[in-house]
């Protein structure tokens, strides 16, 4: 048996192919590399560049490496991009998902693991969420994965599979071993510009807006590092392969940091300066949002290993200097 893993060469993809085979299983990866780098993919998965709305591929693929399980990353990401691109987007992450699913289920493909978002919450009258918070994404990014999750449950009401659908918070730093990291260049990501910035990588970095309904002004996130992420795909994958019925489930820590105070993390971990521009708000921003993920924990017994926004700030400097590193061989 092998695990498909879509998006595999992107950010958060990479890191979880490193998981699967720390795990000792057999993976193949199936990205089309708009966004993500094959150097990225560990040597001992298989990478196949393609595109998941290719059905003859990917039931090929599937039938060919005896997969019984699929993860799924790849997708589009961006929420203002998304405002400014909606069809571009339900394209991606929408109609390219529901090939995808429509490939898994034909060949009998049990297991699906989704990469989905704390995006369809919107921006919430209490900033903690569960996952019975009412779905009101602000932004075709959001919607687009709500979609796709509605999908999800609807197929496996109708067919012999079972999903677990992960909503996550931000997503940050990188392997602590330094395998993989956030390379994407022209990333979005608070923490990855804050680590750009502060490495000399970008002259200065820009806040989106200091007057919203927080104690500074800023938006409030919960960010999650990406290795205790993908551990709880895996832990998701445990659960499904033992019998685990469908579960969509929070992935966040369940406590929140402004914009000012990220940056003022990244400052104090790098000791060095760098200049913060305040800007007007991006569309589709929520103003809070924080997790609560005891479904998570409870489910799929998840333990957070990296729960400190230092240690997350370290592991994305680190990686930014050995990402440097790499560009100028």
């Amino acid at each position: 048996m092998s695990v498909l893993v879509t998006g595999g060469a992107g950010y958060i993809g990479s890191h979880m192919v490193w998981e699967l085979l720390d795990q000792g299983e057999e993976v193949v990866v199936l990205d089309r590399l708009s966004t993500g780098f094959d150097w990225a993919v560990a040597g001992g998965a298989q990478l196949v560049v393609g595109d998941i709305a290719d059905q003859e591929l990917v039931e090929d693929l599937i039938r060919t490496h005896d997969v019984d399980a699929i993860i799924h990353f790849a997708g589009s990401i961006i929420v203002p991009e998304s405002v400014a691109d909606p069809l571009g987007y339900y394209l991606n992450n929408t109609v390219k998902s529901r090939s995808l699913i429509e490939s898994a289920i034909r060949c009998g493909v049990k297991h699906f693991i989704f990469s989905s978002t704390a995006a369809v919450y919107g921006s919430p009258e209490q900033f903690l969420v569960n996952e019975d918070t009412s779905l009101q994404p602000e932004s075709p990014y959001g919607t687009s994965k709500l979609m796709t999750e509605l999908m999800l449950r609807d197929c496996a009401a109708a067919h012999d599979f079972e999903f677990t659908a992960l909503r996550y918070f931000n997503v940050s730093g990188a392997d602590p071993d330094q395998r993989t990291g956030q390379s994407t260049k022209g990333a979005t990501h608070l923490i990855k510009v804050a680590c750009e910035a502060a490495t000399g990588k970008r002259d200065h970095m820009d806040v989106f807006g200091t007057d919203y309904d927080t104690p500074d002004g800023t938006c409030i996130r919960d960010y999650v590092h990406v290795s205790d992420l993908v551990n709880a795909h895996y832990l998701a994958l445990r659960r499904l392969r033992a019998g685990g019925g469908s579960l969509v489930a929070n992935c966040g820590y369940g406590r929140g940091y402004s914009v000012l105070e990220v940056i003022d993390a990244v400052k104090a971990v790098s000791q060095t300066e760098f200049e913060v521009r305040v800007v007007d708000r991006r569309p589709g921003d929520a103003v809070a949002i924080v997790a609560q993920a005891e479904r998570c924990r409870s489910e799929l017994g998840w333990q957070p290993r990296y729960d400190d926004l230092r240690t997350i700030v370290s592991h994305a400097l680190q990686w930014e200097a050995k990402l440097s590193r790499r560009n100028r061989q």
